[in-house]
């Protein structure tokens, strides 16, 4: 009883936190009081296999001590992947508050160590071909993390805070997504740099942006009148995203965003627009486009830059609408194109919310019965589908209806790790009310601390994906930069992005500094090259020509 009464004390303290780091402090005193720590010192568990695990760990570090270089480079081989023994399941991250099994954090480290030493190790030990061919070929194979932020209105203020929470720990993923109010979000990120970013987050921005904010927000989802003038948004997405393409933001910021927008027409699909698929389209118009609410906002037509550097319409003949409505989570896209296997979500669309909270609380029954419920939801859709559809030209507008319905209904709301609003704001009653200032500044707020809970689920999960991506960039652009004479680029590098400028530039900078470094020496050796220069210069004495005057004569040894 004693332990109960601290332990909700504890929860207390930890709701009001406003710092991960209290928050941090509060989550390990709750798991040593609630006896979690016990549990995450234990190997043993049925969530995971925990003694390939151990034996793996064990092996690992007895290949480093006997400096067993080849056969630590062929163990890793075996198994580079985030679910190795079953270690990536969900329920391990859940059970504590803060971390998960020991093991599993000491074999992660383990591997992270290992990447870090085989690429430090010097040439004449493992060749740098050897080390290129294993690195690019892993980085592959691991997979990437992306952030995906769902739509939901007035609501996407909370993606915000979300964002905040994982810049301030170096958490944040280079692919990220967005659809509705979260494509204003990724635009965001999208063309501002991580010290441009910092302005959104200081307070008097804050709570100047919400001022003239609320009112727009309020007045586009929940006003009065039906008739909103699409003004408002465009001046709101012309205010907090500059008008670059997908192309040139990339270039800029080096995050890779990609933003939902589904068909205004029948037989259309829905389209993922990033700097891969679409470069020359404007940020602005995507968003848009992704932003635009059927019944409220009029279908977009999206923009691009031509050759001339001039704005035309990109596909004249389509327009688009709210990207939330065809693939509010555009995970298998996003693995297409950029080798994504882990997804951070944070959602926001009401539509989703008590689904993915009522699956995280169920049990294996529960969530197995709910799963066949929404299978069977969606084969009878399907079928009212198919008979709405042979009757399209009768029915246009019922056509249209019944597929933005099914679409809603067949998508997947959820992630690797969900970041969910512990405040109800998808109730219809709160939904409905003006939403002030405070509101607002309420709504950041909440996504910052919701997503306290997963960093370290993220910071674990995620830990060897970041040192492959910082040990490739070191191979090429930094300290452990080859020369080209001694290794050809591997097949799988082809599935890394291109360089962005300042990529480019570091490289510039780098080859400068090679060039000085190799022509220090022969600055020394001026006088004696000038030497050899004149004597080089100056013509050679004709040798005497034989007898038959057709060739010179052989010197005398």
């Amino acid at each position: 009883m004693k332990n109960s009464r601290k332990l909700k004390k504890i929860d207390k303290q930890m709701s009001r936190c406003t710092t991960y780091e209290e928050w941090r402090q509060g989550a390990i005193d709750h798991d040593e009081l609630s006896g979690q720590k016990r549990w995450r010192e234990v190997d043993q568990s049925s969530l995971y296999d925990y003694a390939q695990i151990r034996l793996r760990l064990d092996r690992l570090r007895s290949l480093r001590a006997r400096h067993d270089y080849h056969g630590l480079l062929f163990t890793l081989n075996e198994g580079i992947h985030g679910n190795m023994g079953g270690m990536g399941r969900s329920a391990l991250y859940n059970r504590a508050k803060f971390g998960t099994k020991k093991l599993i954090e000491q074999y992660i480290d383990e591997i992270d160590d290992s990447l870090r030493f085989l690429a430090e190790l010097e040439d004449d030990a493992i060749n740098v071909q050897e080390k290129l061919d294993f690195f690019y070929r892993a980085n592959v194979c691991f997979g990437r993390s992306a952030l995906m932020l769902s739509g939901g209105g007035v609501l996407g203020f909370y993606h915000l805070g979300v964002v905040k929470t994982l810049l301030e720990q170096g958490l944040l993923p280079r692919v990220v997504s967005g659809s509705s109010a979260g494509s204003l979000v990724a635009g965001v990120l999208g063309t501002h740099s991580d010290k441009e970013l910092e302005h959104f987050y200081e307070p008097a921005n804050v709570h100047f942006e919400a001022e003239r904010e609320a009112s727009v927000f309020s007045q586009m989802f929940f006003g009065a009148n039906p008739q909103i003038d699409v003004g408002d948004l465009e001046n709101l997405v012309a205010r907090m995203i500059p008008n670059m393409t997908f192309q040139e933001a990339y270039e800029k910021t080096g995050r890779q965003i990609s933003i939902t927008v589904a068909p205004a027409e029948l037989h259309q699909r829905s389209r993922l627009l990033n700097a891969i698929t679409s470069p020359n389209v404007f940020v602005r118009s995507a968003v848009m486009a992704s932003c635009a609410v059927p019944g409220v906002f009029p279908p977009v037509m999206l923009m691009a830059k031509n050759a001339h550097g001039e704005s035309q319409p990109y596909l004249p003949t389509r327009k688009w609408v709210d990207g939330s409505i065809a693939d509010d989570l555009p995970a298998k896209r996003l693995q297409r194109l950029y080798s994504t296997n882990h997804y951070i979500v944070s959602m926001v669309n009401p539509i989703a919310i008590p689904f993915i909270r009522k699956k995280s609380e169920s049990g294996a029954l529960s969530s197995a019965l709910g799963s066949l419920g929404v299978g069977m939801g969606r084969e009878l859709l399907n079928f009212y589908r198919g008979m709405v559809q042979k009757q399209g030209d009768t029915w246009p507008r019922f056509n249209m209806l019944m597929n933005s319905v099914h679409a809603l209904m067949d998508q997947e709301y959820s992630g690797d790790i969900n970041i969910v609003p512990s405040f109800r704001w998808y109730n219809p009653a709160k939904l409905l009310s003006h939403l002030s200032e405070k509101d607002l500044i309420e709504l950041m707020e909440g996504g910052e601390h919701s997503a306290f809970p997963s960093v370290e689920s993220i910071r674990i999960c995620t830990k060897i994906s970041r040192t492959m991506e910082e040990i490739l960039l070191r191979f090429e652009q930094g300290d452990l930069r080859p020369d080209a004479s001694e290794y050809h680029r591997p097949r799988a590098s082809r599935r890394r992005p291109p360089p962005t400028r300042a990529d480019r530039e570091a490289q510039r900078e780098h080859r400068l500094h090679s060039d000085k470094t190799e022509r220090a020496p022969a600055v020394k050796k001026k006088p004696a090259t000038r030497k050899k220069a004149a004597a080089k210069s100056r013509p050679a004495k004709k040798a005497p020509k034989t007898a038959e005057g057709d060739k010179p004569a052989r010197a005398a040894a």
